[in-house]
């Protein structure tokens, strides 16, 4: 469901609203609307996306509303769709209430109608769809001193894809009535021209023709004149236009020559011409219906993922299964064998594997136990789950992706620009290609047939459907793939750039490592090695640092308890400092102790050995001087090699950033095949190098996991952030990949390549259809039914190879052969 909203990338006097449209046609609609949006009073910003039938909009809130963007979008000649709602309202005691709360209601941007029956004591309101929200409703009623029960944000929108399915399903079945209807009595006179072809002198009576192309022309092809009257109100032209021009010409025409000639005009009527055009435009555009809707797979897949129910275990020990939107963080849910997992959560108790295919893209069951994370709509196995709620409704993983994906595909490519200006001079130019058409006809052999016939084929033939389907089918369909395999796109902008990538960027903690470092030695210069591990745990105890949870994860196994600190502080890219007892206790690297007055020289060589294995060396310190160093190892990502390959094979250039010292990140990047790697590099150390690497020329990604990765992320054509990582980072980037496989990076720039070459594939067929098409036409070489045919067959082409992208699978290397 489309929602109002403000827009975070927007600055704070601006709000952003997504309107569901109906009534548009073809890509000159779009631009249409596009054009009549961007011209409308506090209108900033606007987006039409003709797949989706979509309005984006961000507008200056003190100069208009999203009421007043609905109502721009109706003077354009589109429709915003309505929605009802129907809730019970408690605390109402006399009439006087139930006005009150009808007023409130009715005093709601967006909403049309609104009436509140006391007896009942529930409100039936009907509202815009994607201006109207639950919430806004139940917020009036509150105002007015009641309570709404209104569903929770995702029961609601939940609701509403129902609606709206149920709605797209009416009106399937009515095109496919009225597509039918056509068909049977377009059916004769095909028959008749199929015989004439044949040889064969069978013509049907004038009145019967007339009898069968007349409700083909204005009942089955009313939805053409609509369009065009909408189009031609607001001063514009689209494929309606088109049609309903070619096809009455000839309609009209064949009624002229029975009026004038009487029987005589038998054999010589176009009635056939007309109605086979009708019909078989109709029949491309059902199945072009159809095909996008293919395009929209992903979505629906993911959104089916949603369990409506969830079994919660109150206090008392008791199950009650209550609907998913009831169900609060904290609450217990149990999950059976077989079911889908309700809500994310932590496991509190009992074991399972668990399929998480559809949601990161990882074909094997995960196995879960106590401790370990779920994400609702991911499938149990054969062990009963006990999950503790930690995150429910929209802020859940499988509603953040779904906005994710929905945002993507909503977005416009920089070529959709050039062909929006094309669409909108495309109808006029081929209006005034028919009208020199006939006239060049009329000079060359004054057959007013042959100029009329020849006029309609170019009106026909022309079609700017194709050329509008072309970009934003292939992204639909080219991110939904790429969600369906773990790697979640952002916006289109990400997308576009991804095909250029030609540098990547990789951080060294999480990313090409596992994430889980642990001490493998240990060497105190004074006092005993558990007192040095104690001091370092009492001081890391503060920090979310990961090398701090490997030094808590050692003490907690030997049993040492951590004593109280004070006055902790983290040093970004050089280490922490806290007072445990009447000691400043300093946990850092060597270059930041020395800097400190502290020397480190007597343990160097040490310290040498241990980064010659890739361990990372942490010096721990107090006044006095040095108390003693740990090593800490992180293990490589058994993937990281493969994926680097990988890209190399892509001819893509690799670099590897840590904080780590030059020597450890030199055997790491050695290891896993890196074409550089640089050492000692703090967070904003990282967005420099990126600035670096830009002004080389270079297309830069940047892959991390980690708050200190967001500069980089954000500096970096494309940030792309592992799934196991932090908030922060994935809302820098503009990928997510939702497990944490390096080799998906490689994969998601193939998705990416894979998109925009089908992009330019549909572009070039679409353009080279109309170069083509629109000459044979004008030269008399095309009839009109061979013309609508094409013309039909065009749109239904260029969704159908957009839909190819479905196919397209992540290619992984074999991690054994690193």
């Amino acid at each position: 469901m489309a929602s109002s909203m403000p827009s975070p990338a927007s600055p704070p006097d601006s709000a952003r609203v997504d309107l569901p449209v109906e009534g548009m046609t073809c890509s000159a609609c779009a631009v249409r609307l596009e054009g009549a949006l961007g011209r409308a009073p506090g209108v900033q910003e606007a987006s039409v996306n003709l797949a989706l039938e979509r309005a984006t909009v961000r507008f200056d809130p003190a100069q208009t509303s999203a009421t007043g963007v609905a109502g721009a979008v109706a003077r354009a000649g589109f429709t915003v769709p309505s929605r009802d709602w129907s809730f019970p309202i408690a605390g109402m005691t006399c009439s006087a209430c139930s006005t009150r709360v009808e007023k409130a209601l009715r005093a709601v941007p967006g909403v049309l109608e609104a009436n509140v029956n006391l007896a009942l004591e529930r409100a039936d309101v009907t509202g815009l769809a994607g201006i109207v929200t639950g919430e806004a409703l139940a917020a009036a009623v509150a105002r007015a001193g009641y309570e709404a029960r209104i569903p929770a944000v995702a029961a609601d929108r939940a609701r509403a894809e129902e609606e709206q399915r149920a709605a797209d399903a009416v009106a399937a079945r009515r095109e496919r009535l009225m597509l039918l209807v056509a068909a049977l009595l377009t059916l004769p006179l095909v028959a008749q021209m199929a015989a004439m072809m044949a040889g064969l002198h069978l013509h049907l009576p004038a009145w019967l023709e007339f009898a069968l192309a007349t409700p083909v022309q204005f009942i089955c092809g009313a939805r053409f004149y609509r369009g065009a009257s909408k189009a031609l109100r607001a001063r514009s032209g689209n494929m309606d236009v088109l049609v309903a021009l070619g096809t009455t010409a000839a309609w009209a025409y064949s009624v002229y020559l029975m009026a004038t000639l009487g029987d005589a005009a038998q054999g010589h009527l176009y009635f056939e011409a007309s109605a086979v055009v009708v019909t078989l435009v109709m029949f491309g555009k059902f199945l072009e219906t159809r095909a996008k809707r293919g395009t929209t797979a992903a979505i629906r897949q993911l959104m089916n993922l949603r369990p409506q129910t969830a079994r919660v275990r109150g206090a008392d020990g008791r199950e009650a299964e209550v609907a998913v939107a009831a169900v609060r963080t904290g609450d217990l849910v149990i999950v059976r064998p077989g079911e889908r997992v309700p809500v994310d959560g932590e496991v509190a108790g009992g074991a399972s594997e668990v399929d998480e295919s559809l949601i990161t893209g990882e074909s094997l069951p995960v196995a879960k136990s106590p401790g370990t994370r779920v994400t609702g709509g991911a499938i149990n196995g054969t062990g009963l789950l006990e999950v503790r709620a930690t995150t429910v409704g929209e802020d859940s993983t499988l509603a953040r992706i779904i906005r994710m994906v929905e945002n993507a595909q909503a977005g416009k490519a920089p070529v959709q620009r050039l062909v929006d200006r094309i669409s909108a001079v495309f109808v006029p130019v081929v209006v005034a290609i028919a009208v020199l058409t006939f006239a060049g006809w009329m000079l060359h052999d004054g057959a007013f047939e042959h100029a009329l016939i020849a006029a309609v084929s170019v009106l026909v033939i022309a079609c700017p459907c194709a050329l509008g389907l072309a970009t934003p089918t292939a992204i639909m369909t080219g991110t939904g793939a790429a969600a369906r395999a773990g790697i979640l796109i952002k916006d289109v902008a990400s997308l576009e750039r991804a095909h250029r990538i030609d540098t990547v960027i990789f951080d060294k903690t999480g990313t090409l490592t596992a994430g889980r470092p642990t001490i493998v030695a240990l060497h105190a210069l004074r006092g005993s090695e558990d007192g040095l591990l104690r001091l370092a745990a009492s001081v890391q105890q503060a920090s979310e640092h990961p090398l701090a949870h490997a030094i808590m994860a050692r003490a907690r196994e030997l049993g040492i308890e951590p004593g109280p600190v004070s006055d902790f502080r983290s040093h970004t890219g050089h280490g922490v400092t806290g007072r445990v007892g009447d000691r400043e206790i300093l946990i850092g690297n060597s270059h930041w102790l020395e800097k400190r007055g502290i020397p480190t020289g007597g343990e160097t060589a040490r310290a040498r050995e241990w980064q010659d294995q890739a361990r990372t060396v942490v010096w721990i310190a107090d006044g006095a001087g040095l108390l003693g160093i740990m090593a800490i190892a992180d293990p490589l990502r058994p993937e990281a090699p493969a994926a680097v390959r990988q890209l190399h094979e892509a001819g893509i250039r690799s670099l590897l950033l840590s904080g780590d010292t030059p020597r450890v990140a030199a055997v790491i990047g050695a290891q896993v095949g890196i074409d550089e790697a640089r050492g000692g590099i703090r967070p904003e150390g990282k967005a420099e190098v990126v600035g670096e690497l830009h002004r080389a020329g270079r297309v830069v990604a940047m892959i991390g996991d980690g708050i200190n990765d967001a500069p980089a992320l954000a500096a970096a054509d494309v940030g792309i952030a592992m799934g196991s990582g932090t908030d922060v980072a994935m809302e820098t980037a503009g990928i997510t990949l939702m497990r944490p496989d390096p080799r998906l990076v490689a994969a998601a720039i193939a998705a990416s390549r894979a998109t925009f070459g089908k992009i330019r594939q549909n572009l070039f067929w679409a353009f080279i259809y109309n170069v083509i098409g629109i000459p044979f036409a004008a030269l008399g070489l095309l009839s009109p039914a061979v013309a609508g045919a094409a013309m039909a067959m065009s749109s239904v082409s260029v969704v159908g190879n957009s839909l190819l992208l479905r196919r397209w699978k992540p290619r992984l290397a074999n991690v054994t052969s690193a």
